[in-house]
């Protein structure tokens, strides 16, 4: 089972080198590094293209659509040549440690593998309390109305199959993505699991994420999710 992690990466010169020297020493050096460079305009790109000197296994792309995480991820999507694949963010938030744990679950049959930071060995350290607030009660909110098997929708840190990215069509412009995919892929059927994993906000850098931007892009697919749910119910009535 060969993994691809796809970093997306835009003005992320202060964190891409520690990031990815960090995941070299952490997976599998067979394993495939797909860093998406989104419209930076900084030393991003020519950092990772001297890094790429040094590790063989990267593979550097740019997003040329426009920018934006949800585009610089298709764009990873459609470079790799793993079966598996997991975003990582580039601001060094994700816990890499847990990479392997959730590998394994996929070896047990699961089609997407959550990292959750809301159940017990999870954890969210620092950021806003209100974006945790609201991630918490999204992830938590559908998991009883709709029987999602995990409690964290909204992190980005999910492994997938990658035939669960080919047999779905992906309508998102921003980070809500990461909430879209695994929502239809509940839906079409495919499974899901829960990992218990330790989210940090970024120390460098600055963050691209608005949340009241945002915000009715993940309330509109909350309640597309509640509406398919309550329509499949009428359905088999």
């Amino acid at each position: 089972m060969r993994l691809s992690v796809i970093i997306p990466a835009r003005n992320e010169a202060d964190n891409i080198v520690n990031l990815l020297n960090k995941i070299e020493t952490e997976i599998d050096t067979k394993d495939e590094l797909v860093i998406v460079d989104d419209h930076s305009t900084d030393s991003t790109y020519a950092l990772v293209d001297g890094l790429s000197r040094q590790y063989t296994n990267i593979k550097l792309v740019r997003n040329i659509e426009k920018a934006g995480f949800a585009n610089a991820l298709k764009t990873g999507f459609n470079n790799v040549s793993g079966d598996v694949v997991i975003p990582v963010m580039a601001d060094c938030c994700d816990d890499l440690s847990v990479i392997n744990k959730m590998r394994n679950k996929m070896e047990e049959g699961y089609d997407v593998v959550c990292g959750c930071r809301y159940i017990k060995g999870g954890a969210r350290l620092g950021g806003s309390r209100l974006k945790g607030f609201f991630s918490f009660l999204a992830g938590r909110s559908l998991q009883f109305l709709l029987g999602l098997p995990t409690s964290d929708i909204t992190n980005a840190f999910k492994m997938y199959k990658k035939k669960v990215i080919d047999n779905i069509e992906i309508k998102s412009n921003a980070f809500e993505v990461s909430m879209e995919i695994p929502l239809k892929a509940y839906f079409a059927g495919f499974k899901i699991a829960d990992v218990p994993t330790v989210w940090r906000e970024r120390t460098k850098g600055k963050s691209t994420f608005k949340m009241f931007r945002l915000l009715p892009d993940y309330l509109k697919l909350y309640l597309w999710a509640i509406w398919k749910k309550l329509n499949r119910l009428s359905i088999s009535y």
